[in-house]
């Protein structure tokens, strides 16, 4: 049995120059958002509280919430919405290929019958409202000649549907069935993004040339505009109405968001701007959302803010994590509580469990990571170049980085637990010995290395090789003696591990098979280990070394227990969407995996 404990939810993709949309649902203060192929539930009062929808088959852009909460209609690069209920295990409704080109938004009428997408299309068609459970058009949508980047629905009758888009045009159309009524060209840049004032009023539309425009909800007359003074010095890429529609949201690449005022007259003033973060590119804002007393603001870097809306002032809490695939997962013995993670976009996050995030490891340089190791006192990494880094640990920070040029490109890397200044590092045709910052020796092995681990007290190494055979060597100062090589792996070997209590080994190989090896007598100790059905990414042991989980490109975790036969697993489907690609026990009945949709997850192992 395996049961999910907790998930830290991975941050919403985003794209440098484009707004994103973070939408929600009232009643039940959910929000929504989307990263890689999967799409977010998470609760503005329980950030711990994560719900991701898999099934699209491209990378999603967009979704949104039905006006009574209980369907999501959500909607990717592929022109596809899928419509699927918010409550017992995400049932599809429908499924319809709105446009040609990926869809840039969506919305819901009023009573739930409707839906508007826009976005990207050939020819003339970049718009489309379609009945929700047909998918029969309801109406002809002429009028743009480039990508539509937003549609609102009048959230009151009479309906009204208002686009805009790259080809700086805001178009109104009258229905149902709807039809073309007016075109306005009064910004001079993509308009970004449009929405409807919750009564119906008034709408607005925030665009690239810095403006934001106010337009009578019924008669598409422009009226207004957002004041000139302390405005915005950037693009402004989306705008939310106040749940009482006499205020809105904008967030701008200037890194600001701001708070504005709009007046009976149609015209807005700022009565606060916020500056989440420290100034960085990454700190430019995409995405805003203000639901119930809520503010939510998400910058370029994923991050995402939440203020209260009632007390600006107050420091808003921040959610955050990994956008890209986490290829490294270690669990620091000290506190057994902390939890390293790191993904090849160069970020180090902590997590501590039940808390959540703890914090994002700060080092001076953002180079990519391909393999990290860490102890109590030190993290090792090397990336898509030649150097290793040796970082210091000092609580929260990083210390100073010592960086070991050793002449090729990395494949893995192991420290001696107990003696952590030795490392040993595995290039493609040999080994490198590494003492502290100095290169001890680079071995020619005479073999295509694909992998390799270092006994914890430093003495005994094992290399794994292209063609699937385990060498073992003796260590002594900087030469290695050839002791014995072990024969059963029919793929190229991808991950080596030694039991906690150096009685035995594991190790994992390309062809979807593992072996647990004796470590003395170097004999099979548990064989038919086949029950993944693709390449094995990572494997762990459990403390108290009776337990093995190996994590696969097959999206599954397994666990076998070493006294049993293999058959007796326990695995876990679908652990990471799209491959896992670590995985560590936490503590003895605990299990952590991540991989390529970005998320962490904790799971309980109750063996069967």
């Amino acid at each position: 049995m395996a049961e999910l404990i907790e998930t830290y939810a991975c941050i919403p993709s985003t794209e440098r120059g484009r707004g994103i949309l973070v939408s929600g649902d009232a009643k039940m203060n959910a929000f929504l958002y989307c990263n890689g192929r999967s799409v977010i539930i998470r609760y503005l009062d329980r950030p711990l509280e994560v719900e991701v929808y898999a099934e699209h088959a491209y990378q999603t852009t967009v979704a949104r919430f039905s006006p009574n909460g209980e369907w999501i209609a959500s909607a990717d690069v592929s022109g596809t919405v899928r419509i699927w209920g918010t409550h017992n295990g995400f049932v599809l409704k429908n499924e319809f290929r709105v446009l040609s080109g990926r869809i840039d938004d969506l919305q819901w009428s009023a009573d739930g019958m409707r839906i508007v997408a826009s976005g990207d299309g050939k020819g003339k068609s970049f718009i489309r409202a379609f009945m929700w459970d047909s998918g029969s058009n309801v109406g002809e949508f002429d009028g743009h000649s480039r990508r539509v980047l937003s549609c609102a629905f009048k959230p009151t009758r009479p309906f009204r549907i208002v686009s805009c888009g790259e080809d700086f045009l805001v178009n109104f159309y009258e229905g149902p069935p709807f039809k073309f009524k007016q075109s306005h060209r009064d910004h001079s840049n993509f308009v970004n993004c449009v929405r409807f004032a919750p009564d119906g009023s008034k709408f607005i539309t925030v665009s690239s040339d810095k403006r934001g425009l106010l337009y009578d909800g019924k008669t598409a007359e422009q009226k207004g505009e957002l004041s000139s003074e302390d405005a915005h010095k950037g693009s402004i890429y989306a705008v939310s109405w106040s749940p009482d529609s006499k205020q809105v949201v904008t967030a701008s690449a200037d890194k600001t968001a701001k708070i504005w005022t709009i007046s009976d007259d149609f015209n807005g003033t700022v009565a606060k701007t916020l500056c989440p973060g420290s100034g960085g590119v990454e700190d430019m804002l995409v995405g805003c959302l203000w639901q119930n007393d809520h503010i939510v603001t998400v910058s370029l870097g994923g991050t995402i803010y939440l203020y209260s809306a009632s007390d600006l002032d107050q420091d808003p809490v921040i959610l955050c994590g990994h956008m890209k695939n986490v290829n490294s997962l270690v669990v620091l013995k000290t506190s057994p509580e902390t939890i390293l993670s790191s993904s090849y976009d160069g970020f180090i996050f902590k997590w501590i469990r039940g808390v959540g995030f703890a914090g994002k490891l700060e080092r001076p340089d953002k180079n990519q990571i391909k393999c990290l190791a860490a102890v109590d006192e030190e993290i090792i990494s090397s990336g898509f170049d030649n150097k290793v880094w040796r970082i210091p640990l000092t609580g929260d920070e990083c210390g100073e980085a010592n960086i070991v040029d050793i002449g090729s490109q990395p494949k893995d890397l192991s420290l001696a637990i107990r003696d952590h200044e030795l490392a040993l590092i595995s290039i493609e045709s040999g080994v490198v010995l590494l003492r502290g910052t100095q290169v001890l020796s680079t071995i020619n092995l005479g073999f295509t290395v694909t992998a390799c681990s270092l006994a914890p007290d430093g003495t005994e190494a094992i290399v794994g090789g292209q063609d699937g055979k385990l060498h073992i060597y003796s260590v002594k100062g900087d030469s290695l003696t050839e002791e014995a090589v072990l024969e059963k792996h029919r793929g190229a070997i991808t991950v080596i591990r030694y039991s906690p209590d150096v009685s035995m080994i594991a190790s994992g190989d390309a062809n979807r098979e593992a072996v647990v090896w004796d470590r003395d007598s170097r004999e099979i100790k548990l064989k038919n280990m086949l029950y993944h059905t693709a390449r094995i990414n990572s494997l762990a042991w459990s403390p108290d070394n009776t337990m093995v989980a190996t994590g696969s490109l097959d999206t599954c975790v397994i666990v076998y227990e070493i006294s049993k036969p293999a058959a007796s697993r326990t695995t876990v489907k679908g652990a990471n969407l799209g491959g896992v690609y670590a995985v560590s026990f936490v503590d003895q009945n605990t299990v952590v995996s991540s991989g390529e949709d970005a998320c962490i997850r904790l799971w309980k192992i109750t063996p069967q």
